[in-house]
């Protein structure tokens, strides 16, 4: 995320992680076990994703190294801890806030065991904050409709993505194909390799 020229542009994530962490207040405990748009995940899965790269993501932006910032997010299948209901809101909010700093938004960082520049990071945090908030919301049967400004974002980066691994899938799967038309958020969803219109 650049504002044209080589010095990198900072993002609010706080309205977005504010619509994440009111999609996972709302979710009941009957439809933890439900499917979801990722594959292989159920809801308390993708939950438990979105708990880990919260945190993750919250210290590579601080540049705070270490085992957070280290591990693999596709080594191991993510679930829930004790006291997520508590826990997730508190650390969506300590990603907003390290992300707020314009220092997060330069340099070098890590997340997920891959060294990145501290603008890539940020992007991808945003990247996961919308896609994911979708991803939950059509498993809960929930309304959505993501912070404008990361929604943007999102679109530019995936896009971005996608012309990159041209011929091949990339790091998000194969581009679903979307009418050029569509509403912006059907445009990201496809970028990202899900069916804007999956249903449970």
């Amino acid at each position: 995320m650049t504002d044209g020229g080589t010095t990198p542009t900072t993002l609010d994530l706080e309205p977005q992680a504010r619509i994440v962490a009111r999609l996972a207040a709302n979710v009941t405990q009957e439809q933890l076990q439900g499917a979801t748009p990722c594959p292989q995940y159920a809801v308390h899965h993708l939950l438990g994703h979105l708990a880990g790269l919260t945190v993750a993501f919250r210290d590579a932006g601080r540049k705070d190294l270490g085992a957070t910032t280290d591990t693999n997010p596709g080594a191991a299948l993510p679930d829930l801890g004790p006291g997520w209901r508590e826990a997730l809101p508190t650390e969506l909010d300590g990603l907003a806030e390290a992300w707020r700093d314009p220092a997060a938004w330069t340099g070098m960082t890590r997340a997920g065991g891959i060294d990145l520049p501290g603008e890539i990071a940020g992007a991808v945090a945003v990247d996961e904050l919308v896609v994911h908030g979708w991803d939950l919301a059509r498993a809960t049967g929930q309304e959505y409709e993501p912070d404008e400004a990361a929604l943007r974002a999102t679109h530019d980066f995936l896009a971005a993505a996608a012309t990159e691994m041209r011929g091949s899938d990339g790091p998000f799967g194969a581009v679903v194909s979307v009418p050029d038309d569509a509403p912006l958020l059907d445009r990201v969803i496809g970028l990202s390799g899900r069916d804007p219109g999956w249903k449970p």
